[in-house]
């Protein structure tokens, strides 16, 4: 049987009828959801790729790799899927001189990392916001600060109609709720989440994103904010201990499939084929994290034990390699700066590095030279590369 998720009001907006969809409260009801054979057994795959996630994040000897790296990766890739253009490394060369291609592109992805660390302060700071929609509007207020979208009213719930596809809500491919409906359905959300609901944490931040979704409660940006949840979920529930899933990647490599699967809950009430599909993407990308995360150690432990032997080493640069994982790109402003010690000192210390086929200069400049720990980046920016255009 085809359940049913929601109902369509028929109004008026900008002079023609539309059909507005409006979901109902969750969890999926007639009938309720059943987590058990095929998708019980995705469920408890996915719940161990991320076991497997958790213990290669403490392989490293500080969380600041995963924090640095992950976070950036999850930023470029949700961006991507907007249609930007930047790459991880474009991020890391703005963020160390304010300098960039498309400075519009690069400061949505940084107002991504932004809007995402803030998060989780609120969540992990005694006195700071748990999730609910004051919180959700902080992070998009973040999110499109100084960017293109900054027009549409960021942090703020809409209060006109929006769509997704087509020219006017009369063609769109979708119309989410009407704005006078949109306030109430984020407080159902909200309860929602807060309650002792007894679904699977994992499930129930898979229904949450799609909930979200057809909320569409921002005129821009919605699709960010969505992706950001699950990985604020991933963390606000203890799955994991920090934003170490990325599941934009997922939804990146098969993006067509995901729209499908959002479209079979709203007009099939198909809620098991989303988490049938939620749940390859969550266990790909905990297995791409994870290969990610054993590639990393190794590449810096090996590096380290090659350069403690050899001839180039010197306490200067030995402590500068060991803030590349969370510095992969360097200046020696900025590595007098982060080291305390002087210009002279700074240089020398890139000069080993260079010597010893770690640090690679990638300006070719005589002077404001930037060096790349070209190895770590590689691995790390793996499949963030910008989306290929369809036509």
């Amino acid at each position: 049987m085809i359940r049913k998720t929601g109902s369509y009001k028929t109004w008026k907006a900008g002079g023609e009828t539309i059909e507005a969809f409006i979901p109902l409260p969750l969890p999926p009801r007639n009938p309720t959801l059943s987590i058990d054979g095929k998708l019980g057994e995705k469920h408890q795959a996915a719940m161990a790729a991320l076991g497997r996630l958790q213990t290669a994040s403490t392989m490293v000897p500080s969380p600041n790799w995963f924090l640095y790296g992950y976070v950036r990766k999850e930023a470029v890739v949700s961006s991507q899927i907007e249609g930007t253009e930047s790459t991880l490394e474009d991020v890391v060369v703005f963020e160390l001189n304010r300098q960039a291609k498309d400075v519009a592109d690069v400061t949505e992805v940084c107002n991504y990392i932004d809007a995402l660390n803030y998060a989780r302060d609120q969540m992990n700071s005694p006195n700071g916001l748990p999730i609910c929609t004051r919180l959700i509007c902080n992070v998009h207020e973040r999110l499109m600060r100084g960017s293109r979208g900054q027009e549409k009213q960021p942090g703020r719930i809409r209060t006109s109609q929006n769509w997704i596809g087509g020219t006017r809500p009369g063609n769109a491919k979708f119309v989410p709720p009407p704005p006078e409906s949109v306030p109430e359905l984020l407080a159902s959300l909200d309860k929602w989440i807060h309650s002792s609901d007894q679904l699977p944490l994992l499930i129930k931040i898979g229904l949450a994103h799609v909930q979200f979704e057809t909320i569409h409660p921002f005129l821009d940006g919605n699709g960010r904010v969505g992706r950001l949840l699950i990985t604020l979920l991933t963390e606000f529930w203890k799955l994991l201990d920090g934003p170490f899933l990325y599941l934009s990647l997922g939804f990146k490599r098969h993006r067509q499939e995901y729209y499908r699967a959002l479209d079979a809950v709203r007009t099939e009430g198909d809620w098991e084929a989303w988490l049938d599909f939620y749940l390859d993407c969550a266990i790909e990308s905990a297995e791409d994290g994870t290969s990610t995360a054993k590639q990393l150690f190794k590449l810096v432990n090996d590096d380290r034990r090659k350069f403690a032997e050899s001839e180039h080493a010197n306490l200067a640069a030995m402590r500068l390699f060991e803030r590349l994982p969370e510095q992969p790109m360097i200046t020696a402003l900025k590595t007098a700066e982060i080291l305390h010690c002087t210009k002279p000192t700074a240089t020398k210390a890139i000069e080993s590095l260079v010597k010893a086929d770690i640090l690679v200069e990638i300006t070719g400049r005589l002077r404001d030279r930037i060096y790349a720990y070209r190895k770590y980046l590689d691995v790390l920016g793996q499949d963030t590369l910008p989306i290929a255009s369809d036509s």
